[in-house]
């Protein structure tokens, strides 16, 4: 009746994944039972769970990002202490459990930490940033996230039910076939990142089509923010690239549940197919990461430079032409493979051609700075690291390009530094800039400076001891994913990598201590300007947070950086603009279908794991009857009538108003 599944799967004899699977269920029964006791459950289920207000939906792509970077970095600090004390020594992590921490890492925080952080940032602000009132398809913009939060749900599973995959991040053959890996840790990593992943193209496919179809009164492209432009490109690169993931995943699938081969050489299949389509994934998926995160940089970098930001043209061309060359580099993730040196050479050249247009950014960005009136707010430490940090990954990534390099460099540490090079200086500054940029657009109040820049400076600091060390190592010959090592002259560097994740920790602490301080004193930190940096974007023109409908009436756009020319050029209008004519506005009705899809999903994915065929047809047969129930609905939309659009829109004016005539009169 249940499958595979016994007490055999609680990991009694293992203490570690004992001890934290019953942390993470103490900690979801008790959050349950708190919440249940102070009666929040009507108001979380009315306002957030069946919530498709973009930006309700990206604050929980941010929250659930953020919860999953704790998780993420407690296998990082695992990984790192464990490789201190285990210089000719065991150390306290046995392998079996050492190789699913590190799978589990890299999995979480690609899937679980990096893509839900931007996707929630692109939630937030493309819309209000286009001017318009949500994106184009909002009950799918809930059942995304929805089905995101299960991917997360079942690999978090897998600490307290079975176990995780012990393959890497990626699940390579022949190692996660059936024969290598019979238990349910690959199947984990298969059903968790394939429901994800389907909830990873529905917001590509929702947010091409708002950027394309759905924008404000003049708002043309060449007029669109360059956060914008890069929200387009990275999801241009999602609904080109994950279909080949769920292809991929599919086959593999394919292989351990049907007998299917592939992937399997022996049996006729082919393990480097299985390269080829995952790096052809893979590495755009690097740029879908990056991309949003580069568009946070130009939006903070031109606000505190107080400058419109230099070279737009050349920085959306520079934007699509990543977008464009990214699929053309997979191949260097495995040059060592044996595809032959014109193959290898073709791949090479085009991997160093893609940091032309990455160059021609941190160019436009300096150039930005250059003559401006620099505010250094916690936004802009987290840019200016970026830039110093990036450019240092950038170049040992041209460094890995060329072919003889990288055969000497492959498969070592210096790769795994250079990859967090890229994805913590890139991905993970961007989105801790981007968090702080908009937090006061999102709640209404700013985040505490003072603990905001120890967190940078904590972060920044212990990248640079963490990583720096395992480029050396790497150098040295240090293969990764080493357990145990007897080598003397690594042991120094692990250990001074093991601080560096300490000081990270601490970093950590500190943006935890800031979200903490930053609520309990937000009278204080309250911005009712709806502006509280002189933003130049449209994004800033409303209040903060935003009303359900994002703009009374929606704004006429006449340039680039319309909002600031507006309200901070020289040459604006002396007079406060008319009352605008208010009228009824339809807005889309809360929707239970993306918590239920996810709650189907999580139930079919769990039967499929452990092979559970009841619970799996029980499962699809839900989740259908959800499709149908929802594509019957005979009310899909509510009206804001015109008096209530009309109150909302005069009390935000008079509040900005007034807030903006004190800070004119304390000046």
């Amino acid at each position: 009746m249940f499958g595979r599944l016994t007490w055999d799967a609680i990991p009694l004899g293992q203490p570690i994944p004992l001890a934290a699977g019953a942390f993470v269920v103490f900690v979801l029964v008790g959050g349950v039972a708190f919440i249940t006791l102070k009666g929040w459950v009507p108001y979380l289920w009315r306002e957030w769970i069946t919530s498709v207000d973009h930006k309700r939906i990206g604050v929980m792509y941010v929250t659930l990002a953020s919860v999953m970077l704790l998780r993420g970095f407690t296998d990082a600090i695992m990984m790192r202490s464990q490789q201190a004390l285990a210089f000719q020594s065991q150390g306290y992590l046995p392998p079996e459990h050492y190789n699913q921490i590190f799978s589990a890492h890299g999995t979480i925080m690609i899937f679980f930490v990096a893509m839900p952080f931007v996707i929630g940032l692109m939630n937030l602000v493309v819309p209000l940033q286009l001017g318009v009132r949500d994106v184009a398809f909002p009950t799918l913009n809930s059942v995304s996230f929805w089905l995101t939060a299960t991917g997360a749900l079942l690999v978090n599973l897998s600490l307290v039910l079975g176990n995780f995959s012990r393959t890497g991040w990626l699940p390579f053959p022949p190692l996660s076939e059936l024969n290598y890996s019979p238990d349910v840790g690959v199947d984990y990593y298969l059903w968790g990142v394939q429901i994800s992943g389907v909830g990873t193209v529905m917001t590509g496919v929702n947010f091409v089509t708002t950027i394309l179809k759905i924008h404000a009164p003049g708002m043309t492209y060449m007029r669109m923010p360059v956060f914008t432009w890069t929200a387009l490109a990275a999801n241009l690169v999602i609904v080109a690239a994950f279909p080949v993931l769920t292809a991929t995943l599919a086959m593999l699938t394919l292989d351990r549940y049907l007998g299917f081969h592939f992937f399997t050489n022996e049996a006729g299949g082919n393990v480097m197919m299985f390269m080829n389509l995952i790096w052809i994934w893979g590495h755009p998926e690097v740029y879908i990461l990056v991309l949003p995160a580069f568009g946070v940089y130009s939006e903070v970098v031109a606000t505190f430079s107080r400058k419109t930001l230099f070279g737009y043209r050349s920085m959306v061309i520079a934007t699509m032409a990543i977008c464009v060359i990214s699929y053309t580099v997979w191949l260097h993730h495995f040059f060592t493979m044996g595809a032959g040196p014109n193959v290898n050479a073709v791949f090479g050249i085009a991997s160093m051609i893609i940091a032309v247009p990455t160059g021609v950014k941190i160019f436009n960005w300096m150039f930005t700075m250059y003559g401006g009136r620099v505010h250094y707010a916690t936004p802009m430490l987290w840019s200016i690291g970026f830039m110093v940090t990036f450019v240092i990954g950038g170049l040992t990534g041209v460094l890995v390009a060329v072919v003889p390099a990288d055969f000497m460099l492959h498969n070592s540490l210096f790769q795994v530094a250079h990859f967090h090079n890229v994805i913590i200086g890139g991905v993970l500054f961007g989105a801790f800039a981007g968090y702080t940029f908009w937090f006061p657009k999102a709640f209404g109040f700013r985040l505490h400076e003072g603990w905001g820049k120890a967190a940078f400076w904590c972060w920044f600091i212990g990248f640079y001891l963490a990583f720096m060390p395992l480029y050396v190592t790497g150098l040295m010959g240090m293969t990764r994913r080493m357990q145990h090592y007897d080598v003397p002259e690594w042991h120094p560097w692990m250990l001074v990598a093991a601080l560096g994740a300490a000081v990270v920790l601490a970093g950590i602490a500190c943006q935890i201590s800031q979200l903490v301080v930053s609520i309990r004193h937000r009278e204080e930190l309250r911005d009712l300007t709806g502006d509280p940096w002189m933003g130049r974007t449209l994004e800033w023109s409303t209040s903060s947070p935003p009303p359900a409908f994002n703009f009374a009436v929606l704004p006429h756009v006449e340039g680039k950086d319309d909002y600031w020319r507006r309200e901070h050029a020289v040459d604006r209008p002396a007079e406060p603009a008319a009352e605008p004519i208010y009228k009824p506005i339809e807005m889309p009705r809360n929707s239970a279908t993306g918590f239920v899809c996810a709650f189907f999903a999580t139930f079919g994915g769990f039967g499929m794991i452990w092979q559970i065929w009841w619970l799996v047809i029980v499962a699809l047969v839900g989740a259908f009857a959800t499709f149908v129930v929802f594509a019957w609905r005979d009310r899909t939309e509510y009206e804001i009538p015109a008096d209530e659009v009309a109150r909302i829109d005069r009390a935000n004016r008079l509040a900005r108003n007034q807030a903006r005539a004190q800070l004119q009169a304390a000046e």
